[in-house]
């Protein structure tokens, strides 16, 4: 007796040829969408962005819809439908009932009428499904909502009403792909989730080393120099770029091919070979530290007469680079940049400096560079002590933060110190708070974690920056920050 499950081999192994490192999720999705292997009714498949979600399975049922069966018709059928193009809900409708009508190919397709709930939907879709079912319980119908959870004006109801379709339309099969599912997403039993992992490192350089992602000839250099150069090279963009600038397969994809002229210019240049990996490595530190590089912009025209230096270069040329790093004391507001130099000293210096550093109960001003504290030690110590800037950050309270900004604030700002006006703490502090922890500038610790309220004045937070940024924002501001430090 011949088996009823029956995969077509050939074209699963076409697929997995052209989308490597997804072997079980191609294999997955031709049992559940396959006619005659275990077709579902519905199918969720989720994962993070870049994943292939879209890209595969749009490949898979354009290349089972081509696959004709003896009578020259295909058993599968399907439509697409993206999110990302419809703007409301009932745009959503109209353009799910115009794809099935296209994909069936039924005349006055173009044609449709006003369909603005989910019922008039069900009606249009049993409609036009009906002329399918005729041909055979074996043929099937796959209605994919490419991206549904970022539905604009979607209805609380829509996704399980969505999912009811197949129950009421035989031999349809509804493909809902997602970021992230929730457990009650369609409200229905046993629905099977597809999961789209992300790329490992190992699969992200076995991806790139394919076509079209292999790099172009170099100078004096076999075709395995550049294969072995480049497998190298990826991996070290990716240990350097990929979880800050670019997390996803086409982000990193772009930052090699922006990478590799400039790690390759000693190689074409003549001054050094295709196996010596680490000297390059080093030549091309510099890009690989500071992902601005691949920061698409405008570039200036520098107006100023260039003056040529010893080395060939301008000293407009100089400016410019030093220029090009994103400086905080330019993109944060004042609030935040005071907020960001209170945290630092919250995090460096002890609790019990506070009242000799930021109090102006004993000469009316306060004092800094730790208040004199170091000039009472009359017992010198046997070992050096290491500067508080240079140790790591420790936690702090965040009503201890906000006590030394209203502390400071007038002072910092005016620089004189005169107008010690009352000091409120209003809603822009919190703005501030607020946009500090998204840039990760402020890091909350403990227990709770990212949980809980920004504005809980028990909880503990943690300085995300360095001496050398601080001091740089603290100077746009005209504070030295080292004075008010306790060595």
């Amino acid at each position: 007796m011949a088996s009823i499950f029956e995969l077509p081999d050939d074209l699963i192994a076409t697929l997995i040829e052209n989308f490597p490192c997804r072997d079980a999720q191609i294999r997955a999705l031709v049992t559940l969408l396959y006619p005659r292997a275990a077709p579902c009714r519905n199918l969720i498949i989720h994962g993070t962005e870049a994943t292939g979600k879209s890209a595969v399975t749009a490949r898979l049922l354009e290349a089972l819809s081509s696959s004709a069966t003896s009578d020259s018709e295909p058993l599968l059928n399907y439509a697409i439908v993206k999110s990302a193009e419809c703007v409301t809900a009932r745009h959503l409708f109209e353009r799910t009932v115009g794809s099935v009508a296209d994909a069936l190919k039924e005349e006055g397709g173009g044609a449709i009428g006003r369909c603005e709930t989910l019922a008039a939907l069900t009606v249009e879709l049993t409609k036009l499904l009906k002329y399918d079912q005729r041909h055979g319980k074996e043929r099937r119908f796959v209605l994919v909502f490419d991206g549904i959870d970022r539905q604009r004006e979607a209805p609380p109801t829509l996704l399980p009403a969505l999912a009811r379709l197949s129950e009421i339309i035989p031999n349809l099969t509804t493909i809902f792909i997602l970021t992230a599912p929730s457990p009650s997403l369609l409200r229905v039993s046993s629905a099977p989730q597809l999961y789209f992992p992300p790329y490992t490192k190992s699969e992200y350089i076995a991806i790139l080393s394919r076509a079209p992602y292999t790099p172009p000839s170099l100078p004096n250099t076999t075709p395995q120099e550049i294969a072995d150069l480049w497998t190298r090279f990826a991996a070290a963009v990716h240990d350097a770029l990929a979880k800050p600038a670019s997390r996803t397969l086409p982000g990193l994809a772009r930052a090699c091919a922006a990478l590799w002229p400039r790690f390759t210019a000693p190689v074409a240049a003549g001054t050094h070979r295709a196996r010596e990996f680490t000297k390059l490595l080093v030549a091309a530190r510099a890009y690989f530290q500071d992902e601005a590089v691949l920061e698409p912009g405008i570039t200036l025209t520098p107006t100023p007469t260039p003056t040529s230096t010893a080395k060939g270069t301008t000293a407009v040329d100089k400016e410019a680079r030093g220029k090009s790093t994103k400086d905080l004391a330019t993109l944060l507001p004042p609030t935040a940049r005071l907020l960001l130099i209170a945290a630092y000293l919250a995090s460096h210096n002890a609790p019990r400096h506070d009242q000799t550093i930021f109090s102006t109960w004993h000469s009316g001003r306060r004092r800094r560079g730790g208040g004199g504290i170091s000039q009472h030690v009359t017992k010198r110590s046997k070992h050096r002590k290491i500067a508080r800037k240079l140790l790591g950050p420790s936690a702090f309270v965040l009503e201890r933060m906000v006590a030394i900004y209203a502390a400071t604030r007038r002072e910092w700002i005016s620089g004189d110190g005169e107008d010690q006006v009352n000091v409120t703490v209003d809603g822009d502090v919190g703005m501030a708070i607020a946009t500090l922890a998204s840039l990760r500038l402020l890091v909350r610790v403990g227990g709770a974690g990212g949980a809980g309220d920004t504005m809980d004045r028990g909880g503990k937070w943690r300085v995300g920056v360095g001496w050398e940024v601080i001091r740089g924002v603290g100077r746009s501001m005209g504070v030295e920050v080292e004075e008010w430090l306790v060595e």
